[in-house]
């Protein structure tokens, strides 16, 4: 596992070639083969990228979910950061300025319009510490980093288990924010017909949605609880949402 001295950050990203991440526009490791769920969850987010963009963006701020994900990491100037599903880029002004400019933040996604318009955004703000990687979180594109944040990706998985525990191996902080039908009955309904709607995305061949979203995110907490020393929680957005957050320090 590759080391690093800058600041606090006691890792660095090194990409599965061996080679350190490069800036944002640099070229991928070569992809694994797709998966059919890999395939749909690509092509649906390629398609909704710019209502997705937009929509992220106008809810950044809702239940002050974001901030209290990036507040968990724990980030200091130096550190390095690989937030999984960055999807158009959203979280990337607070992570970079949480790291600062002697640290660095990797954006990973599967899908190739959601990181042009996060690239666009680095671009914009003439960042030189933050890459992207195309690639599948499932197979992290990195060795090492001092946290990973994931939000609203680990109910993409069907074994979020294996995913998120890969997660710790790699950082030593590790937040996840997720849906989960823990609050009341208005909050439940508009969640069942989120995934209903999104059926093929989240492959909820199911009568129970809701409970295939609630096993998912049983799933990553328990990775959390087995992979990480320090665990904390917190229920956001009428209980519909839960920051999850898992360190070694």
């Amino acid at each position: 596992m590759a080391e690093d001295a800058p600041g606090r950050g006691r890792r660095r990203p090194v990409t599965r070639d061996g080679a350190a991440g490069g800036r944002a526009g640099s070229e991928a490791p070569a992809a694994e083969p797709d998966s059919g769920r890999l395939r749909r969850v690509r092509r649906s987010y390629d398609a909704w990228a710019r209502v997705y963009d937009w929509f992220a963006r106008a809810t950044a701020s809702v239940g002050g979910v974001r901030a209290a994900c990036v507040r968990s990491l724990d980030l200091a100037p130096g550190d390095t950061v690989v937030e999984f599903g960055c999807g158009p880029g959203v979280n990337l002004p607070a992570l970079r300025e949480a790291v600062g400019p002697s640290g660095r933040v990797v954006g990973v996604d599967v899908s190739t319009r959601m990181l042009d318009r996060a690239a666009g955004l680095v671009a914009r703000r003439g960042w030189e510490n933050v890459s992207l990687v195309e690639a599948d979180a499932e197979r992290p594109p990195v060795a090492a980093a001092d946290a990973v944040l994931a939000t609203f990706v680990t109910s993409l998985f069907p074994d979020p288990y294996a995913v998120v525990r890969r997660w710790c191996d790699l950082a030593d902080a590790v937040v996840v924010a997720a849906f989960v039908p823990e609050g009341n009955r208005a909050a439940n309904a508009a969640l069942r017909a989120f995934v209903a709607l999104n059926g093929r995305l989240f492959d909820a061949r199911t009568d129970d949605p809701l409970g295939m979203l609630a096993e998912r995110t049983a799933a990553a907490r328990r990775a959390l609880d087995d992979g990480t020393a320090v665990r904390e929680r917190d229920r956001r957005l009428f209980g519909t949402i839960v920051v999850e957050a898992g360190r070694d320090r």
